[in-house]
């Protein structure tokens, strides 16, 4: 089948659209990528709603929270006719879109979780089936709802050494752990970027740590980040899985703005160390995707840390930035083939379990 992916991370900097041909299992070739960034409107809008949704004892409307969702689906809409206008393909000839939405709150250990954007709407409006809301039925089951892509690494990854482990470097960081016999963990580590952004963004203005260069100047201060490490969640054994606001910025107020950032990165390497500890065996390489593989001083300190080398994923002739988009792709065919989309080792469902609401046209 033809499927596009479509994901707006936590991040609430854009929407990475990609379009690949996969048969949900075995097959999968990347065809076509594009990222689309909001605007500074688009992204308060979805900070504001973000804010409120934390706000909340389950899911409930309110026109911030409405409006938002609005905005999700007009912004995805545009990307998918970007992406199919860029691959001259048209509408009629892909199968399904997987649509993830916008998290404004993830919230498992209360029974749910909380993706924006109206799935039916944008079937509606791109004239493709589309699946959507691929995280609820996992966390009714009593599962974390996250990650639920290691079953599309493990595809990618179907033709190298085991054991291997890839590790998604997003607002929060989640690692896969594929086994000599297949065998698929998975779990949030912890913060990735998200940290990282809020503290740079509040501190200098700007969105990010281009490269990591201020992190680079700074000094890490070890009692912050120790005092970061001495978090129940790092004592919880996987499966488990984050919200982007579960950590925040405020240990390391009173840091020079280079210092922070260094503090911080060390503070997403120093998680990840422990997270790699947890596995059930050593990976034999760690393969690197998302935004944070383009900064070198973080996957310095995940190397000094782990004594492994992180390799950033483009190397094995992927597109790094597109494998999440790539990865709700796969997964929105595996919902329209009924195969399942989490285990029990991945995000603590009760058995392999399919999932997603299909809007059909």
């Amino acid at each position: 089948m033809l499927a596009i992916g479509l994901m707006s991370g936590t991040s609430l900097d854009g929407i990475d659209a990609a379009l690949i041909e996969t048969d949900g299992e075995s097959l999968t070739r990347a065809i076509a990528f594009r990222g689309e960034a909001y605007s500074d409107v688009a992204r308060g809008e979805l900070a504001a709603a973000t804010a409120l949704a934390l706000t909340f004892d389950k899911p409930r409307a309110s026109p911030t929270i409405v409006a938002a969702g609005e905005l999700i689906v007009r912004t995805h809409v545009f990307a998918v006719h970007k992406l199919l206008a860029e691959a001259g393909v048209s509408a009629g000839d892909v199968d399904v879109i997987g649509f993830h939405g916008q998290t404004i709150a993830h919230r498992p250990d209360r029974g749910w979780t909380w993706q924006i954007g109206d799935g039916a709407a944008l079937a509606s409006a791109t004239g493709i089936t589309t699946v959507a809301d691929m995280r609820s039925a996992d966390v009714a089951a009593g599962g974390q709802g996250a990650p639920l892509l290691p079953i599309y690494h493990a595809a990618l990854v179907a033709g190298l050494d085991k054991p291997v482990a890839v590790l998604n470097l997003g607002g929060v960081a989640n690692v896969t752990y594929i086994g000599v016999d297949g065998a698929l963990v998975a779990f949030d580590t912890g913060p990735a970027n998200g940290l990282i952004d809020s503290w740079v963004e509040a501190e200098t203005g700007a969105r990010f740590d281009a490269g990591g260069a201020l992190a680079a100047q700074g000094r890490v201060d070890e009692t912050v980040l120790t005092a970061m490490l001495d978090h129940p969640y790092f004592a919880s054994p996987p499966p488990k899985s984050l919200d982007r606001s579960d950590f925040t910025i405020q240990p390391a107020r009173g840091l020079s703005a280079a210092d922070g950032a260094a503090t911080l990165t060390a503070f997403t390497a120093a998680s990840v160390a422990e997270g790699i500890e947890r596995l059930p065996m050593r990976p034999t390489r760690l393969l690197v995707v998302g935004g944070g593989r383009h900064n070198p001083t973080m996957l310095a300190m995940i190397a000094a840390r782990t004594k492994l080398t992180p390799e950033p994923a483009d190397a094995l002739g992927w597109n790094a930035d597109s494998v999440e988009a790539e990865g709700w792709a796969y997964m929105a065919v595996r919902a329209l083939k009924g195969l399942p989309i989490s285990f029990p080792r991945t995000t603590g469902s009760p058995e392999p379990m399919t999932g997603g609401v299909i809007h059909r046209i």
